[in-house]
């Protein structure tokens, strides 16, 4: 790091700071030829994702779009903000995690309909009927068939009846 003042290619660390949620940490500096102090900043170089939309169009990943998807599901629903932030911020760690420059969306909805079965299935069925796009009332009753299927649902006394589907 040069010397904002000399030029000078060397200098010392006197202080350093964690700022940002600890996603950055400031450094002041003290340059060893001319002894003025200045600040410097690192943070973790962010490698842009892009969603690959079902047109084959790409944009950047943006987790408020999950938000906002998930808000939209879960309205009028026993799901706290916090949930869908949880969740959100869940999916976008994987991806990330995975260390890939693209996905797809249909991957990402994916995501986001795994997270809101285990958590509301009415939520679910919401964000399935938009996401999959039922052709017809047969398609969404295959889905629902299938969330039934799927051990918890109805079967487990959800509906209210002890567990009764009858």
């Amino acid at each position: 790091m040069k010397c904002p003042f000399c030029a000078f290619s060397e200098s010392k660390v006197i202080d350093s700071r964690s700022i940002e949620d600890n996603s950055a940490i400031r450094r002041r500096r003290e340059c060893l030829s001319c002894g003025k102090r200045y600040t410097t900043y690192e943070k973790v170089e962010d490698i842009p994702i892009l969603v690959i939309k079902k047109d084959e169009s790409r944009e950047n990943f943006d987790k408020n779009k999950i938000i906002t998807g998930l808000i939209r599901a879960c309205q009028k629903r026993p799901v706290s903000r916090a949930q869908i932030e949880s969740i959100a911020n869940d999916i976008e760690r994987t991806v990330s995690n995975r260390m890939i420059s693209e996905i797809s969306s249909s991957e990402i909805g994916e995501m986001v309909m795994s997270h809101l079965k285990d958590i509301d299935e009415v939520a679910y069925v919401r964000f399935a009927s938009v996401y999959r796009q039922f052709k017809d009332i047969n398609t969404f009753l295959e889905e629902i068939k299938s969330l039934m299927g799927s051990g918890e649902g109805i079967r487990n006394g959800k509906n209210g009846k002890n567990g009764n589907n009858r």
